[in-house]
């Protein structure tokens, strides 16, 4: 280091390397998890609605949701901070090395958020007017780990939302038969959030984070993951029955099921060796295994592309 290097700092990091740190801390990548439950309401709701597929709503949906988790994993990234320091997990995280300062992590987040609530505005009056509800959970969530055993609860109902937001831009109406779907969706990422939290369990413990796994312990954690999973399966079968769906549908709710199996079957209360498996890979399937086969359903019940 010269000598006006260590007076004056390295300097302002490039701008493209301050976007790939953003991604990496926002992990862009797991939007994968939300998406195609959206496309799902929204796709289902033009073929109810005219049948045909609408591109521009398409494409605003997916700017509002990929917007609203990027801002939610931001917060989550910048509220945790201190948290993920203590963590050797996630003591690695950008804003705890300092890959990512604070101010462009707050930076990048109000962008994100600015997005969502633009492509809400161009949607229909309603999506804006409902679209700071959508804001209140993602800013809470990381804030409960702190005054509740039960994140993970909060996280589902903001998961939830997404589904039903993505059905009202289509139509500019509530639907229940999106809040089904809906909860399908914030049970089953409750679900999972619940075998994640399993590996911080000592942390947690240590360091006075609540959970489900450092409240009750690991087994009653995955027990319970269990459960959300089998409830899961029986509100996406009531959104198939209640929509009309047809035999794609139904053949990609059995790959489903089979993969919950799997996925509870390879993490154990004392072998957590697996985990990562089950929460991204397993996890990252089922989404796009039950998009790809709910779309063919819709096509072949008369969806216009």
């Amino acid at each position: 280091m010269s000598a006006a290097e260590g007076v004056l700092g390295p300097g302002p990091a490039p701008a493209g390397s301050k976007i790939r740190a953003f991604l990496r801390l926002v992990m862009i990548e797991h939007s994968v998890f939300a998406l195609p439950f959206a496309y799902i309401a929204s796709l289902t709701a033009m073929l109810l609605d005219d049948g045909d597929v609408h591109w521009w709503q398409l494409f605003l949906v997916t700017v509002a949701m990929v917007g609203l988790r990027t801002f939610a994993m931001a917060c989550n990234r910048i509220i945790d901070r201190e948290i993920d320091a203590r963590n050797p997990r996630t003591a690695s995280r950008e804003l705890v090395t300092g890959a990512m300062s604070v101010r462009s992590a707050w930076t990048g987040a109000l962008i994100a958020v600015v997005l969502f609530l633009g492509a809400a505005a161009l949607l229909n009056p309603l999506c804006l007017a409902l679209a700071p509800v959508a804001v209140i959970p993602m800013v809470v969530y990381p804030y409960g780990k702190r005054f509740t055993n039960y994140p993970h609860a909060i996280l589902g109902l903001a998961q939830a939302m997404g589904p039903v937001g993505a059905w009202i831009a289509v139509t500019g109406a509530w639907s229940w038969d999106a809040v089904i779907l809906g909860l399908a969706v914030g049970i089953w990422i409750g679900g999972f959030d619940l075998i994640f939290a399993c590996q911080d369990v000592q942390a947690d413990r240590a360091h006075g984070v609540l959970s489900v796994p450092a409240r009750f312990g690991v087994p009653a954690a995955l027990y319970g993951a269990r459960a959300c999973h089998v409830l899961t399966t029986a509100l996406l079968v009531w959104y198939g029955a209640v929509t009309g769906a047809g035999t794609f549908f139904w053949t990609g709710l059995v790959v489903v099921a089979v993969a919950f199996l799997y996925e509870h079957t390879i993490v154990k209360p004392h072998d957590l060796s697996r985990l990562n498996r089950a929460f991204f890979t397993v996890n990252g399937f089922i989404g796009i295994a039950l998009f790809l086969c709910a779309l063919l359903d819709l096509l072949v019940r008369g969806l216009n592309v």
